[in-house]
């Protein structure tokens, strides 16, 4: 473990579906109801990823447009496809160099991102840089260090009691402003006095254990990363483990909890 990113391997499109696509949807959904935006409105989403809160705000949003960023072309290219929308279009950019000019979007957000930008408060002024007056600033990250992802944190616990140093790569310790005090701490950091931050939840289940193990075999992700580096019998070992942990019979159920902020600038 040469270093704590060593295993975010977030560029395999179709892999990080498998993983987390399907829970960013749920997110998604109810992130914009919280959010309820006006209609018509021009939208910038920083990251897009697979595109789960891309296609979220084109079918609930009305938007005027909509311009998906993310710095992984491999995700772009995921989302530009799945897509086809002509009020989409798709751009390859950092958090901190957004490809819009100043004051010119209504609705400027980010899903399940934030935590991996490198200068997140640059993100953030940058995401205020491109902003009309009066437009609203909005992201929402998983909760890690509450265990807000039930099954990412099994895994980590299970990996953890067979490997300490598994402890290295465990989100909850890698992201700790990832909660409702860090947030509000970055986003006044930020400049963004007026920030609203709430929990948002879902419900992750799964058929059986089978389908729970299977994502952290495709190799998308801090976790399915770390787990596809072990030998074969180490990788067994923790599958039983978790097994135990989880029951391997019916089905397994387990919440995903994100935090949530919006805000409007200066009008």
């Amino acid at each position: 473990m040469s270093s704590q990113s060593s295993f975010d391997a977030w560029n395999a499109g179709k892999s990080y579906e498998h993983y987390m696509g399907r829970w960013s949807r749920l997110v998604a959904s109810r992130f914009l109801g919280w959010l309820d935006p006006d209609e018509d409105a021009d939208w910038l989403e920083v990251g897009c990823g697979t595109g789960a809160l891309t296609s979220a705000i084109l079918r609930d949003c009305s938007p005027r447009s909509l311009l998906a960023t993310d710095p992984s072309s491999d995700f772009v290219d995921h989302a530009r496809a799945r897509a086809t929308d002509p009020r989409a279009r798709f751009e390859v950019a950092t958090a901190q160099d957004l490809p819009a000019k100043d004051g010119t979007i209504d609705v400027v957000t980010s899903a399940l991102v934030l935590n991996f930008v490198p200068d997140r408060r640059a993100g953030l002024v940058e995401m205020q840089r491109v902003l009309r007056p009066g437009g609203t600033i909005s992201f929402y990250v998983w909760d890690y260090p509450g265990g807000g992802i039930g099954f990412i944190d099994a895994f980590w616990k299970a990996a953890v009691s067979l490997d300490p140093k598994a402890a290295e790569l465990d989100e909850a310790a890698r992201f700790p402003f990832c909660s409702a005090d860090g947030l509000a701490a970055l986003c006044a950091e930020a400049g963004i006095g007026n920030a609203e931050i709430v929990p948002v939840e879902v419900v992750t289940e799964f058929p059986d254990f089978e389908a729970f193990w299977h994502p952290f075999t495709l190799g998308a992700g801090p976790a399915p990363g770390y787990c596809m580096s072990l030998q074969e019998d180490r990788r067994e070992m923790l599958k039983s483990r978790l097994a135990r942990t989880l029951g391997s019979d019916g089905p397994v159920r387990l919440t995903a909890r994100a935090w949530a902020m919006k805000a409007k600038v200066a009008g």
